[in-house]
This record gives C-alpha cells, structure tokens and sequence, in this order.
C-alpha cells in the first residue's frame, strides 16, 4: 500500500525494488551515507518475489558527496531560463 502523502518541504520517499533483501540494503545504504534517513521498511515486492524497501530521506541534512551535488544541480536550476 502505497502513501498519498506527500513528504514534508526537504524529504523525499525512497521506494527500492530489488531481486534479494541483500541487494535492496546495499542501496539503502548508500542513500544513507549521503542524507538522513528514517529506519527503512522492507515488503515482499510482488508474486514474483523479490523486496521493496521503503525510506524516507531529508535532503537538508545531506552528506558529501550528495551536498555537492545537490548544490550544483540548485544552481543549474536557478541558472535555466525563466527561473
């Protein structure tokens, strides 16, 4: 079941679905080292197996290497016509 919800200004829900729960926590991981995150939740992802791990991230409080990133794409955006 998925939330309606949208997340609060600065947080995105991140939805991984991945063949094993190994490969799905590897991802997460990363994510983690990079942003603040709520503990993650893992579901069966379907009939035909695999896992979905759901998390929440707070891209104010991001980590290098995602603070560069997330500093040259705001002022890439900024820099676009019409912004």
């Amino acid at each position: 079941m998925q939330s309606t919800e949208k997340p609060s200004e600065g947080h995105a829900e991140v939805h991984i679905v991945a063949a094993s729960p190994e490969v799905a926590r590897r991802v997460a991981e990363v994510l983690r080292r990079c942003f603040a995150a709520t503990e993650q939740r893992s579901y069966p992802a379907g009939s035909d197996g695999g896992t979905r791990l759901d998390l929440t991230v707070d891209t104010t409080r991001a980590a290098e290497p995602a603070r560069s990133w997330l500093e040259t794409s705001r002022s890439a955006q900024d820099s676009r016509p019409g912004n």
